[in-house]
């Protein structure tokens, strides 16, 4: 009877260990998914979480979707299984980072169950690198930088960033109150739209592209993180994941062209597009000022380190150069190959990633943090906007109005082509290159778990 009891007591301790240790690894896996991570790094960074923790990857079996997690631990004679909602989401790079760095500092160091938990606790709560207004105003610089990109003079750029500021403030109290997230892109972009338009009553000799910031004062909504991510998981054969992460940018999307497109149909702003001159007339150096400048203002809505935010700045300069220097040519009287915006923006983005697969083991950070806001220069807002406006005004009643929807529709053709490219570039080599970077960790990791053992700190569930 007293050996029944010891055994039961023992039966029953062991399953409340068991799942603390699940409970641990959810959380992990949520914090990852809330910070808006690819899902090879979540099951990757869980995989590595649950080697920590005691549980052979063997009775392992982890299943990520965008609103739920779920994982089983199972040897045949015995399953636990134990489900994570997830609440929200938003990037924080920082925190992808710090996971990452917790899960190998957790088994080199030998974390009991209680420093690990503390640590992670840290990490969720941990307040973010910059305060609303810095983001806000890292956001309007940054779509003032997309403005410099398309053209316009520096006056114009600061209409852009003022514009861009007070949108992305909006945008922040509209999430603050608890509004639908799409309706608060929508509002947040006509707010926008309309500071933007404003500017263009200012006195005209104030600047000689008015126009311009219309086309840029809203791009802080771009989804760059869930698109390059969408492509992500797509590739890695995470279709269902991938899937619902396309649906959320197109979403996105839709909802900032619905905002932008009110605001043109309340204020009957007209094609304006005849009046802008698509032949890039700014030298290298602007473009490289302009890069800098919004890579690093994505960076700081994305929670980057400010440790890190020269090199992010460098990474956009590099991307958007050589973009330019692939794409223009002597058509449009500029030094360079002349092959296109499409070949120009993939030939830009797989050379940041190329690079960041060495600099990630200089910086000691994901490959993400450095990838995804040096691209982000070079979203095609221009062609976006062309198609915007075409579809607007859609207007056919005769064979001669077919050529103005036509134009629209190839516009629309080639923004998505680039931007495909775009997120392809950096994801391809990223892809390619964690295959060899996995197997050094994989060997690591064993090394490691082969020393605890060592030290009779590993015990195996």
């Amino acid at each position: 009877m007293v050996i029944d009891e010891h055994l039961e007591t023992t039966v029953k301790a062991h399953d409340q260990l068991l799942h603390r240790r699940v409970d641990l690894l959810l959380r992990t896996g949520k914090l990852l998914v809330e910070s808006l991570a690819d899902t090879n790094r979540i099951v990757r960074n869980m995989k590595r979480t649950a080697a920590y923790l005691g549980i052979p990857e063997e009775k392992l079996h982890i299943n990520v979707s965008f609103t739920m997690l779920m994982v089983n631990v199972s040897d045949g004679d015995y399953s636990f299984t134990k489900f994570q909602r997830i609440e929200g989401h938003g990037v924080n790079m920082t925190a992808i980072s710090e996971v990452s760095k917790l899960s190998w500092r957790a088994i080199e160091n030998d974390y009991t169950l209680d420093q690990y938990e503390e640590e992670l606790e840290k990490i969720r709560t941990r307040k973010r690198n910059y305060t609303p207004w810095q983001v806000a105003i890292g956001a309007g610089f940054a779509c003032g930088g997309f403005c410099i990109q398309f053209g316009c003079d520096w006056m114009a750029f600061l209409y852009a960033s003022i514009a861009a500021i007070i949108g992305m403030r909006v945008r922040a109290k509209c999430n603050e109150s608890g509004l639908n997230h799409y309706m608060g892109i929508a509002i947040s972009a006509f707010i926008a739209t309309m500071l933007a338009w404003a500017s263009t009553l200012l006195p005209a000799e104030w600047t000689s592209t008015p126009w311009h910031p219309l086309l840029a004062c809203a791009l802080f909504i771009v989804p760059g993180v869930p698109l390059i991510n969408f492509v992500d998981d797509m590739l890695d054969n995470y279709i269902q994941v991938g899937i619902v992460r396309a649906v959320n940018t197109l979403l996105m999307v839709s909802a900032m062209a619905f905002g932008i497109a009110f605001a043109v149909k309340l204020c009957s702003i007209g094609d304006f597009f005849p009046t802008i001159s698509m032949v890039p007339h700014h030298n290298y150096l602007e473009y490289a000022i302009a890069a800098a400048i919004s890579a690093m203002g994505f960076s700081m809505i994305f929670n980057i380190q400010r440790r890190l935010l020269w090199v992010v700045a460098i990474g956009g300069i590099i991307a958007v150069c050589t973009r330019n220097f692939v794409n223009l040519g002597p058509s449009t009287n500029n030094i360079g190959l002349d092959m296109g915006l499409v070949i120009g923006s993939f030939s830009g983005s797989v050379l940041v990633s190329l690079i960041a697969i060495k600099a990630v083991h200089w910086f000691h950070v994901p490959n993400h943090v450095l990838t995804i806001p040096s691209v982000i220069p070079m979203i095609p807002g221009v062609l976006m906007y062309r198609m915007l406006f075409g579809l607007i005004n859609m207007n056919v009643q005769s064979i001669d109005q077919v050529t103005p929807l036509m134009k629209a529709i190839e516009s629309g053709v080639n923004s998505g082509l680039v931007i495909m490219c775009i997120a392809l570039g950096v994801a391809i080599p990223n892809i390619f290159g964690r295959k060899y970077i996995a197997s050094s960790k994989n060997k690591r990791l064993a090394e490691i778990l082969k020393e605890r053992k060592a030290r009779g700190k590993f015990v195996e569930w």
